[in-house]
């Protein structure tokens, strides 16, 4: 277990935990990246978790990058060895086989956003802000944000968010898709797990359909759609597509248990 993330269990055992625990503001370095790729790759093997929430916790989920760990030296400043880590363990998290959300409460600004958005889903408190505040500092996100962002709220907004810098709150954040839903603060977490259980329960075909979306979205249509073929003829290889469609033709649709195999 590392010093700065962890994995914890929940009231669901089929729905895991990642923490982010750096007091006091879960200020993102170079060992919280490592150890957040350290418990992303853990999860990864791990086929009894169906689920994921990362939170950082009832106050703040991440209020962003350890500025006091930034190059100011005289000569060529290269932060590449800070934010490396992080962004091998944001994309080993988009990837997870299991359906993720990020519970945010607090602030989730410059990393911490980037990290927020990782995930399939994010849902948040009624007081968190969201924002990439890099260019008040006089640099860019480097975390995936300027990429991340754009796919999940559209272009217009997201220049506007990274151009100015400023907070966006919880209303806002509903408004143009960059989050789910919003909850009473002291809600946030179970309302994550609440939201994540059904998936929880679901077929082995949900790594499908998540391989087959971020696959096709760098892919011109015919590649896509060519991918999309590769994970439907291979969702029929698994238990749960015996399952399902056997109970469909028994019983009619949504009545299947599934194993997730």
């Amino acid at each position: 277990m590392g010093e700065f993330v962890r994995l914890e269990t929940s009231r669901n055992e089929k729905i895991g935990i990642i923490r982010l625990d750096r007091p006091k503001v879960n200020a993102i370095n170079e060992q919280l990246g490592r150890e957040l790729l350290e418990v992303a790759t853990e999860v990864e093997g791990r086929d009894d978790l169906r689920a994921v929430v990362l939170w950082g916790g009832p106050k703040i989920f991440a209020a962003g990058a350890d500025i006091g760990a930034f190059p100011t030296g005289a000569g060529y400043r290269d932060p590449s060895d800070m934010i490396g880590p992080l962004l091998t363990a944001l994309f080993k998290i988009e990837n997870l086989p299991q359906i993720t959300c990020a519970a945010v409460n607090g602030y989730a600004l410059g990393g911490g956003c980037e990290v927020s958005m990782s995930t399939d889903f994010r849902i948040c408190g009624e007081g968190a802000r969201f924002g990439q505040p890099e260019i008040l500092l006089g640099i860019i996100p480097g975390g995936g944000g300027t990429q991340r962002l754009t796919r999940l709220v559209g272009v217009t907004r997201a220049k506007e968010i990274m151009y100015s810098g400023r907070m966006v709150p919880a209303a806002e954040a509903l408004e143009i898709g960059l989050v789910s839903s919003v909850h009473p603060d002291d809600r946030v977490l179970d309302a994550a797990i609440d939201m994540l259980t059904p998936y929880a329960e679901g077929p082995a075909a949900l790594a499908n359909v998540k391989r087959a979306v971020l696959g096709g979205l760098h892919l011109d249509l015919e590649q896509a759609i060519a991918l999309e073929t590769r994970e439907f003829v291979a969702s029929f290889q698994s238990e749960d597509a015996m399952t399902g469609i056997a109970s469909f033709l028994e019983q009619g649709p949504g009545k299947a248990k599934f194993s997730g195999h």
